[in-house]
């Protein structure tokens, strides 16, 4: 045994630039990502999805499969073990695709109706190749557009918020904005696909996969297959990219059926199309968007409707007239979410979900206010600055936004720019600049950890937080050796094992905000019984945190991130080409754990908004309910070459509420990017673009400044 105490200098930790921690395991390979982890007599899973977009199975030939070399089982309808849907999870009840293999509908294209088992992949996906699915068909519906038949207001909390008499204070405006905004579906294309490996180890099912939360899938599968939590342990050490789409899915769970039928551990990897079919994706949107104001432009009016879909087992909404609830003030203030049953997969959560779509309606019609008020774009947010939530009426936690548009503007070089479009030429290319508000909402939710005094002297952290890519594994590290005192290399952070106890998901930008609260807590803890000295024994010594309580104690308040995106857009005449010349995010967005991660997520959301305002769109086949061109080739997602010197920075903002003052920045990046893009593509042309992408061949059909002529 040794005798230790924390030291009393302040190392100053968090707020300093760090490396990724597990770093240069990634870039070396050392790193082992779920697919790659070796497991004796290990066999290979492979999904056959459905080719109707509605009815049934009504067989599946198995024996010529069985026959092929190395299969081992097929797994279907008929003879899947049984599963319990019917519980409430972490984030409610279930999608019933978790209940594979118990009935014989298929609800769209792409649903599981049997696995392969084989000894080798490739064995496994031959054979499923080969495998022969006869169904009933039934008519389809797919086709998405506003205000169709079944659209309805979903009766859950938060679908429609009301103030004040909208209808009125419209007749009473000198200045309305009237329009409609849409975008398309788009898919979240992690780099590594989903994958999980399952075994049965001494009655104890152990489960490998790549997810945003091991308690949260450990959870969801117990409760699936009606076993005892503690006899569920679920692993996610590293993971290729997230965004939402790493939640419970069919693969974890046909994983663990067939593990369970042939007792030996089995993998299911999903397939690129698999991925784009089976594990959801952002819904198209219609958004109505109303402002009326004075002729000073101060806001009597703010009407968002949004409409969304969903499949028809299970009800998902984007939430895109959220957006603005806790941005402008307004006499009369209505939003409203609808949602339709198509035959088509349950969408999901994709990074900002509602705030990226609904950011691109508002903040496009507040530009279209602008002009329309002939006042300066930036200058128009700021006179509808609210004091209170404008719906809620409760006060601001911090609120930074105008902070935010005086950096960015000053940086960017707001100050210059003509209002005028179409005014800046160089040879076929025309020139434009726009910005556009950010804002994401600042969670938390209960979390546990435990902080260990090792023998050695260094320190040991436990908690079930998921590092999908964000540079968590080093925000906790830095956070800890600073509630610590002591150097980061004193400290190892151990995470993704749900057998360290229950923590939030990595997800709504509250993954570190909530895990380095519980962190925090632990690491005081432990400082204050190593100040009493004494021997620290050879197993350690543990001090452990829940922060439950304290979360539950927090006051009603309107708490959000902000931010001010601004961006250059070049648009050549002769072959409407959209090209980003420029981006600049400035963010409001808490305490800055690790500056050099923190930049890398707001860059990387502000390149996604590229993508989403030029390049990403998902097409359906009408005929059949499927994805056109379902893999990396097909789905066209901003490359290299499209993407321009991005900035992104933040002004002071620290949350007086956490321990550390974080507030997240994991989605805040991508809000706003896609309507800044197009409010700049308007200054460029002069023409107003309302749907998503802004392609070439829309910018050609739209036109440009009129009397422009199209020459090279």
């Amino acid at each position: 045994m040794t005798t230790t105490t924390a030291t009393t200098a302040v190392t100053g930790a968090v707020g300093t630039p760090h490396t990724r921690i597990e770093g240069r395991d990634k870039v070396t390979g050392a790193a082992r990502y779920a697919g790659e982890i070796p497991f004796t007599n290990l066999a290979h899973g492979w999904l056959v999805l459905s080719t109707i977009a509605r009815g049934r199975v009504r067989s599946v030939d198995t024996a010529p499969v069985l026959a092929m070399p190395g299969v081992v089982s097929v797994l279907h309808h008929g003879n899947a073990p049984r599963v319990d849907g019917d519980y409430v999870g972490m984030l409610g009840r279930p999608d019933p695709v978790l209940e594979v293999f118990q009935h014989d509908r298929v609800p769209y294209v792409g649903w599981p109706v049997a696995l392969v088992v084989a000894e080798t992949s490739e064995q496994a996906r031959e054979a499923a190749e080969a495998l022969v699915v006869h169904y009933d068909q039934e008519q389809h519906d797919v086709a998405f557009s506003a205000g169709r038949p079944g659209t309805y207001t979903p009766e859950s909390d938060g679908m429609r918020m009301a103030k004040g008499d909208l209808e009125a204070q419209l007749d009473a405006s000198a200045h309305v904005v009237d329009a409609e905004y849409t975008t398309p579906e788009e898919h979240h294309t992690s780099m590594e696909p989903h994958v999980a490996t399952a075994r049965w180890d001494g009655g104890r099912l152990e489960v490998v996969d790549s997810n945003q939360g091991s308690s949260w899938i450990a959870s969801e599968l117990a409760q699936l297959f009606s076993l005892d939590p503690a006899s569920v342990r679920v692993q996610s050490e590293h993971v290729g990219g997230a965004f939402g789409s790493k939640g419970p899915r069919a693969h974890q769970v046909l994983a663990v059926m067939a593990a369970t039928a042939l007792d030996r551990p089995v993998r299911v990897v999903l397939t690129r199309p698999q991925v784009f079919s089976l594990i959801g994706y952002r819904s198209p949107t219609t958004q109505r968007v109303r402002l009326g104001a004075d002729p000073d432009g101060r806001l009597r009016a703010f009407d968002h409707q949004a409409q969304s879909l969903s499949s028809t087992v299970h009800e998902f909404v984007e939430e895109s007239a959220g957006f603005g609830r806790a941005m402008y003030a307004a006499d009369a203030h209505h939003t409203v979410n609808r949602v339709v049953r198509l035959d088509l997969p349950t969408p999901t959560w994709v990074r900002a979900p509602g705030e990226a779509p609904g950011s691109f309606a508002v903040e496009s019609a507040l530009d279209e206010l602008a002009e329309q008020c002939g006042i300066d774009p930036i200058a128009l947010r700021a006179r509808n600055e609210p004091d209170v939530g404008p719906v809620s009426g409760l006060p601001f936690s911090s609120r930074n936004l105008l902070a935010c548009f005086e950096e960015g503007a000053r940086r960017f070089g707001w100050a210059d720019r003509d209002p005028r479009p179409g005014l800046r030429r160089e040879g076929r290319w025309l020139l434009g600049t726009g910005t556009a508000s950010a804002t994401f909402p600042v969670l938390v939710a209960p979390s546990t950890a435990a902080v260990t005094a090792e023998a050695d002297g260094t320190f040991t952290v436990r908690i079930t937080a998921a590092d999908v890519g964000t540079g968590a594994r080093t925000a906790l590290t830095l956070i800890a050796a600073d509630a610590l005192e002591v150097p980061t290399d004193r400290v190892r952070v151990r995470i993704a094992d749900s057998d360290f106890g229950h923590a939030m998901l990595a997800g709504g930008s509250m993954g570190t905000r909530s895990w380095g609260w519980a962190v925090m807590l632990a690491a005081r803890e432990l400082r204050e019984k190593l100040l009493l000295g004494g021997d620290i024994p050879a197993e350690g010594l543990t001090a452990r945190s829940d922060t439950s309580e304290v979360i539950g104690a927090l006051s009603q308040k309107e708490r959000h991130a902000f931010g001010a995106q601004f961006a250059e857009v070049a648009v050549d005449v002769t072959t409407g080409e959209v090209r980003v010349r420029r981006m600049l995010g400035i963010f409001a967005a808490g305490r800055i754990v690790n500056p050099l991660t923190a930049r890398s997520q707001l860059v990387g959301g502000m390149t996604w908004g590229l993508s989403m305002a030029l390049h990403e769109e998902a097409v359906r086949d009408p005929a059949t309910g499927s994805l056109v061109g379902p893999d990396l080739a097909g789905y066209h997602i901003a490359s290299h070459a499209d993407v321009p010197h991005i900035e992104a920075d933040w002004v002071d903002d620290p949350d007086a509420e956490d321990p550390v003052g974080i507030k997240g920045v994991g989605e805040i990046g991508i809000v706003g990017a896609a309507a800044a893009i197009a409010n700049a593509v308007r200054h460029a042309t002069g023409v107003r673009h309302r749907s998503l992408p802004i392609r070439p061949d829309r910018v050609l059909a739209a036109g440009t400044v009129p009397g422009e002529e199209h020459r090279a």
